[in-house]
């Protein structure tokens, strides 16, 4: 599947995470971390809390319910109380679009 567009460069500011959906329903938490962007799927492995809507810290997405950490860039449980990690999606950035292939996880 050809990747989709799910935001704009914009609305992800350097520092944050942002929630998107793809076309298929699919939620992701897109991270800017230092100027490049990366996105992991949006539920926790502890408690399917939402990931992007926590903070990121240091290229990690900190889960707003019991503070799992993932790495934005590769989606890997890295602190309890998760210990599976979560699904990374390629981002692609297209003049102001934000482009993630929604169904090829890596």
């Amino acid at each position: 599947m050809p990747r989709e567009r799910v935001a704009s460069v914009s609305e992800i500011p350097e520092g944050e995470v942002r929630v998107v959906l793809c076309s298929s329903g699919r939620s992701l938490a897109v991270s800017n971390v230092e100027g490049e962007l990366f996105a992991i799927d949006n539920v926790c492995t502890h408690d399917d809390g939402p990931l992007g809507e926590g903070r990121l810290r240091g290229g990690r997405v900190i889960c707003p319910r019991h503070g799992a950490a993932f790495d934005a860039r590769t989606g890997r449980a890295l602190t309890l109380p998760a210990v599976r990690g979560v699904s990374a999606y390629d981002v692609t950035v297209d003049g102001e679009d934000v482009l993630v292939d929604c169904e090829a996880a890596s």
